[in-house]
Parts: C-alpha cells; sequence; structure tokens
C-alpha cells in the first residue's frame, strides 16, 4: 500500500464529518445573523451595564431637579427618591471590578492606582469648578479649608461637617475610595471564591441592609441619622460587597432568578410603592421612604445588573447598548458631578419658576447644558487624564515568554513519497 493511499477510507469519514461540520457552521452564522452576539473585546463588553449608568445617573438628575428646581406631576413622584442610583452606582462598581480582576494577578498597587486615576482627576476638576460657584455666590461656609482638604483626599464622607463641602456630589467618591481599600482583601477571601460562599454573603447582606435601615430607630438626631446611613462608607459598603459577589456569580455561569426585564420591573415597582409610602411617614422619620430608598433597593439593583450581564453574555437584545446609550454611559460620571453644580447658580438667581411650562423649560436648559459640559469634560479631561496617569503609574508585571526550541528539519529520503499533509484538528487546540 503506497503511503499516499493508505487510510484512504478514513479520508473520506473526515470529509463526511467536515460536510456536516460546513452545514452547522452555515447553520451557526444564519442564526448569528438573526441574533447578534455581543462584542466581548472591546471596551465596553457589557454595553447594557453601561447604558444602564446612564438610567441610574438620570434618575439621580431628576431627583435633583424636582427637590430643588420644582416637581413636574408623575415625573417628579416616580423620581423623587431617585437618590437611590447612587445604590446603584456602589453594587455596578463592584460587579464590574469582581468582574474584571476575577482570576488575574494584579498587584494591589497597581489596581489602587488604576482606580485613583480613574475617580481622581475629574473630581480635582469638578470641585474647582464647584468651589468658584461657592464662591461667586457668596456661600463660602460650603467652601471651607478642612471640607476642601478632606474632599481631595478622599476622606470627606467620615465627618459629617464636611461630607457635602467642595462639590457636595462628589460624597460618593469617598465612599468609592474606602471600598477599593477593601476590594483586594475581599477578592483574597474564601466565601467569595466559592459558590456556597457567595450564597452566603448575598443573604448577611441582604440581611446587613435591612439591619443597618432599622437602626436607624437609634438615632434621634436627624442630621446624625442621614450622614450615618446615607454617607457614611461603613454603612454603604455592603451594597459593594453585594456587587462583587453577584460579579464573581455570573463570571461562573450564574443565572439570576429573574430576567432583565423582569428586573427592570421589580426596580421601577419599588419606586413607585416609595410614593404611597412618602404619603403617610415624613422623610425625617426613620421608618420613612428616603432611608429605606436606599438601602433596601440593594438587592433589587443587584439582580437588575446581574441579569443585564447575562443578558450581554447570552447575545440577547437590551435595548441599552444602542450607540447613544452607550456614549452616554461614558459621560454619565462627568454628569453626575456635574449637573449641581449648573443647577445651583440658576436657582440662585432665578428662584424656583412659578409655572409648570417654564419648569419643564428649566430642566430642559440644565439637563442640555449639564450634558454638554459632561461630554467635554470626559474627551478633554476624565479620559486623556486617566490614560496618562495609568500610564505614568506603576505597571502590572509582565508574563514571561515561553522558550521555544525549532525542531530540527530533516530532508526527506529520495526514494520516499511525499504525501501532502493534512492538518490535524483538536479541541484544545494544536499540542505542538
Amino acid at each position: 500500500m503506497s503511503p499516499c493511499t493508505e487510510g484512504t477510507g478514513a479520508t473520506a469519514s473526515a470529509a463526511g464529518h467536515d460536510n456536516r461540520g460546513m452545514r452547522h457552521a452555515n447553520h451557526t452564522r444564519s442564526r448569528s445573523r438573526r441574533r447578534p452576539q455581543a462584542d466581548l473585546s472591546g471596551r465596553d463588553r457589557l454595553p447594557s451595564l453601561t447604558g444602564l449608568r446612564f438610567w441610574a445617573a438620570l434618575l439621580v438628575v431628576l431627583y435633583h431637579l424636582s427637590r430643588q428646581i420644582g416637581e413636574i406631576p408623575g415625573v417628579s413622584q416616580t423620581v423623587w427618591y431617585g437618590r437611590s442610583g447612587v445604590t446603584f452606582f456602589f453594587v455596578l462598581s463592584g460587579f464590574v471590578l469582581a468582574w474584571t480582576y476575577d482570576g488575574k494577578a494584579v498587584p494591589a498597587k497597581v489596581f489602587l492606582w488604576r482606580r485613583f486615576a480613574r475617580i481622581w482627576p475629574l473630581m480635582a476638576v469638578t470641585g474647582a469648578l464647584s468651589v468658584a460657584v461657592w464662591i461667586w455666590l457668596g456661600q463660602t461656609a460650603m467652601v471651607s479649608a478642612k471640607s476642601v482638604v478632606a474632599n481631595l483626599f478622599l476622606v470627606h464622607a467620615w465627618m459629617p461637617d464636611t461630607v457635602k463641602g467642595a462639590n457636595p456630589a462628589a460624597w460618593s467618591l469617598s465612599d468609592e475610595a474606602w471600598f477599593y481599600l477593601l476590594f483586594p482583601l475581599l477578592m483574597a477571601l474564601p466565601a467569595f471564591r466559592s459558590g456556597r460562599g457567595r450564597r452566603w454573603i448575598w443573604v448577611l447582606t441582604c440581611a446587613g441592609v435591612v439591619l443597618v435601615w432599622l437602626s436607624g430607630a437609634l438615632l434621634s438626631d436627624v442630621a446624625t441619622r442621614v450622614w450615618a446611613l446615607d454617607y457614611l462608607p461603613l454603612t454603604r459598603m455592603l451594597q459593594f460587597m453585594l456587587g462583587v459577589a453577584a460579579g464573581l456569580a455570573v463570571a461562573r455561569g450564574w443565572r439570576p432568578p429573574v430576567g432583565l426585564w423582569s428586573a427592570v420591573a421589580l426596580t421601577a415597582a419599588w419606586h413607585l410603592a416609595l410614593i404611597p409610602w412618602s404619603w403617610y411617614t415624613s422623610d425625617a422619620d426613620w421608618f420613612g421612604p428616603l432611608q429605606a430608598s436606599q438601602l433596601l433597593s440593594t438587592p433589587l439593583f443587584a439582580l437588575l445588573v446581574a441579569a443585564a450581564a447575562r443578558a450581554d453574555l447570552e447575545g440577547r437584545r437590551t435595548g441599552l447598548s444602542g450607540r447613544w446609550t452607550v456614549r452616554l454611559g461614558h459621560w454619565s460620571f462627568a454628569w453626575y458631578l456635574i449637573h449641581e453644580i449648573v443647577i445651583r447658580p440658576w436657582r440662585a438667581m432665578y428662584g424656583r419658576p412659578d409655572d409648570l411650562i417654564a419648569t419643564a423649560l428649566v430642566w430642559l436648559l440644565v439637563i442640555v447644558v449639564s450634558q454638554a459640559l459632561s461630554g467635554l469634560a470626559y474627551h478633554w479631561v476624565e479620559h486623556p487624564l486617566e490614560r496618562m496617569l495609568r500610564a505614568a503609574g506603576p505597571q502590572p508585571p509582565r508574563p514571561a515568554e515561553p522558550a521555544v526550541t525549532p525542531a530540527p528539519r530533516t530532508a526527506p529520503d529520495a526514494d520516499t513519497p511525499v504525501c501532502p499533509t493534512r492538518p490535524r484538528v483538536s479541541g484544545a487546540g494544536p499540542r505542538g
């Protein structure tokens, strides 16, 4: 038997398998055209989460517009407790960090420098802008040296008298800085590395936010209670931890018990339920909806984030990953820090509008102006400074490249026929 004809039967069988493989590949491509797969290779590997960032920021913006400029019937009642969007960002932060750094050997100093480069430059620039507006308005009590220094060092949320100084919206970054310090420790805990441990973390964090809310009954002073339950990083930490647990679970294949739009419906129903709740209690009461809206929404936001991420991973259309939604999601950090700086001088100069049409026009003006400033801040400040600082700071160690020794090449014997070779196909890839 000639070496060139040996195994012809096996070759024919393989050809049959190849034909079936080609038909399966064509069928798969056809299905892909009907349902495009999520692009997980670029910057927005979970684009629906970026889109959700815009909607969460919008919730916060409408909350401030309703309370500081004036109410629009129906809309203002729905977003009256929209400050819960900050809770969403805390959960999302834990989820995205766990998803991004899971299984990666990144030194803590590299991680912390990257987070510093991510939040500090824009915080400093918008803080300077906010201080300038406070001084221009003659409200210098908000820009004491203590509050400005605490803001720059990201510790202002730890003290009641500095938490709202400089740029009031930046208090959440003080909490985030605390979360970043804890993150490498959380990722090293065995409980976060096992399915059973993560289930216990879900139970304990959900119970924890309820206990934190109930602890408000022990604080009779309203100002102290608001600071302790709304701003203090220790009480907000549970939201970040639940996000970390959810991110690790989804990275290991966990599917949340509800789909994306069911999670959206649950979140919307929760905010609608706060409306009649507010009819019978005051925000000053510990059992009122103000603290409850921010604390008890934690598990709902964790389900929402997990469901959106799972939909992206499975290539399902979500309506949250459109080009402009993702772009506005990128701008959301700047929008969160800037929008109140735009509201403040308008209210100081013109006060609250007298009628519904004027209120709606001021809302529109603030949204358009603050969004335009946010886009400029993202492209000219936030993104370029982050890239520059990351490049200038510590870098993760590069993996050593394995040495490759080429195999000796021998010329074939002149009397031996040479057959065209076929590449060996293996599901595990080339074996060398």
